[in-house]
């Protein structure tokens, strides 16, 4: 921080200031995470400089020898995290893609003719916006036909997709979930494109690194298309990246570039390969099971308090609880959260009878704080704070109490040491 603090002081402290509440506060966002130092410092590196259009060996650019050779390495290792190398010919892996919803709107757009038909969940029962909402380029350029979870246990209802794919015949159908908190059937998926016709692609964004880690079932075996960001459960920067079979590959490499995009970021390609090598040691797979243990007790201690939990609990990274009872909307309760330091976004729950812009519901996710090292017994605690605090919303004394003890449990957990 020394130059910025010599340069532009106000910005210094800006950022200090953020990162004192990142410290500071329990990040329970499910698309959230914290990077390795290394990581930080991959994204500050000189190759913020370079301008890298094109692919490896073919830019359109000079002085790329060492991109190249940088970008290569990207896609080795995440070819390495995901698939096994009988799979890698199979298989090839775009890294160049600026976020999530602009390497699916690629593959829509490699894939696609304009009004050709997608087939996703439905925004309000844990999709994407990018998977057929109405408001996203997916729902206005394509024909969207929207799938639901069930009214009875807020399971995907897989008779409904099954009966959709057939009377609609999707081009693609898209699996994969923003506010999901069970295991996803890949195969279901597979089989049901199979028979239709139907491209699958799975967006994998929330749970991949819990793929990468064991902790889920992967849909490489059953899907064409494998679209995921590189943040979340990853802990990576932010950025995606496209997993296509070979048929499918060069219309989306086109898609992206010069179809999406111009260069690429090399210093998010730069910070993907590093990351990337620290998902692929073996201490990563105790991190992505820790996960979910997590978020398993977390789960279980917010129902110990009364709370009510959709699908009842959690075999993944986050989870989704419905306050209807306690007389609290979601965004009411993000804001109670956030006062005393907690961090977490309001969800539309399934059959919300509330606007989005003001739901049920709220979302949890421990991807973040088990990158800090905590576990199952701080979870209890947390679960038992989370539930004082929406419970008694007016008392005082229980929001200072639980200020204090967030401070308690933040001090045991650093982030980054040097930048306290």
């Amino acid at each position: 921080m020394e130059n910025i603090q010599k340069q532009d002081s106000k910005i210094a402290n800006l950022i200090k200031h953020e990162t004192k509440r990142q410290q500071g506060g329990l990040v329970l966002i499910a698309s959230e995470n914290f990077v390795s130092p290394a990581v930080l410092e991959a994204l500050g590196s000189p190759l913020t400089n370079k301008y890298s259009e094109g692919y490896p060996g073919r830019r359109y650019y000079g002085g790329n020898q060492f991109i190249d050779q940088i970008e290569n390495l990207a896609m080795e290792r995440a070819k390495k995290l995901f698939l096994p190398k009988s799979e890698w010919l199979n298989w090839q892996v775009n890294v160049q893609p600026y976020s999530g919803s602009p390497a699916n709107f690629a593959v829509y757009a490699a894939l696609l003719q304009p009004g050709e038909k997608i087939m996703g969940m439905a925004l309000t029962h844990g999709g994407h916006l990018t998977h057929g909402h109405k408001v996203s380029f997916s729902g206005k350029f394509f024909t969207a036909i929207q799938y639901h979870v069930s009214a009875k246990n807020h399971l995907i209802d897989f008779d409904e997709v099954a009966k959709l794919a057939e009377q609609e015949k999707p081009k693609i159908i898209v699996c994969g979930y923003t506010a999901y908190s069970r295991i996803i059937d890949f195969k279901k998926f597979s089989e049901i494109a199979k028979k239709v016709g139907a491209i699958l692609m799975a967006d994998i964004s929330h749970i991949a690194g819990l793929i990468a880690g064991g902790a889920h079932p992967s849909p490489f075996p059953y899907a064409d298309v494998v679209t995921t960001t590189t943040h979340k459960t990853l802990r990576g920067p932010r950025g995606a990246m496209i997993f296509a079979r070979n048929q499918y590959a060069e219309a989306i490499n086109k898609a992206v570039f010069p179809g999406m995009q111009g260069g690429p970021h090399d210093n998010n390609t730069v910070a993907m390969a590093v990351a990337f090598g620290e998902d692929l040691k073996p201490s990563f797979k105790k991190y992505a099971r820790q996960i979910v243990k997590n978020a398993q007790a977390l789960a279980e201690s917010l129902k110990k308090q009364g709370l009510k939990l959709i699908t009842d609990g959690t075999d993944n990274h986050l989870i989704l609880v419905d306050l209807t009872s306690t007389g609290l909307s979601g965004k009411e309760a993000e804001k109670l959260l956030e006062d005393v330091g907690i961090y977490l976004n309001r969800n539309t729950i399934p059959y919300d009878p509330r606007s989005p812009f003001d739901p049920s519901g709220i979302r949890i996710g421990t991807p973040a704080l088990t990158t800090r090292g905590m576990e199952e017994k701080e979870m209890k605690i947390i679960g038992e704070i989370m539930a004082k605090i929406i419970l008694n919303p007016k008392s005082v004394k229980t929001k200072k109490e639980a200020t204090i003890e967030i401070k308690k449990i933040t001090k045991k957990f650093h982030l980054y040491k040097n930048l306290e």
